[in-house]
């Protein structure tokens, strides 16, 4: 990953409101939620989500699918370990200490 996309995704995930829905699709898992479900659990309105939607769209941090008429939005977790990667890249590598990456970056486990 190159530090035009870190600071992309980076700041797509610096604003409360797209935390918030980054951080609610990582708990749903691959099969995501749809639009309505995610306003309902966040309390907030479909234009603002759709705004934020689109945001985090733009910088590859989620997914979305269409199934029948309704679109599912996923969290990427390819892109989320790709960018947890990337900043633990050179964890420690001055003290030659062992750093240990967090377990999301475990690639057997995904």
């Amino acid at each position: 990953m190159d530090h035009s996309t870190a600071t992309l995704r980076l700041a797509s995930l610096a604003q409360e409101t797209r935390l918030a829905i980054f951080r609610t699709l990582v708990q749903a898992g691959p099969e995501g939620l749809n639009p309505g479900t995610l306003a309902e659990r966040l309390d907030i309105a479909q234009a603002t989500l759709s705004f934020h939607l689109k945001e985090l769209r733009h910088a590859d941090m989620i997914l979305s699918r269409q199934q029948g008429r309704f679109i599912f939005y996923s969290a990427n977790f390819e892109a989320m370990n790709g960018l947890l990667s990337f900043l633990t890249d050179n964890c420690c590598a001055e003290t030659g200490a062992q750093c240990f990456p967090p377990p999301c970056c475990d690639q057997a486990s995904t």
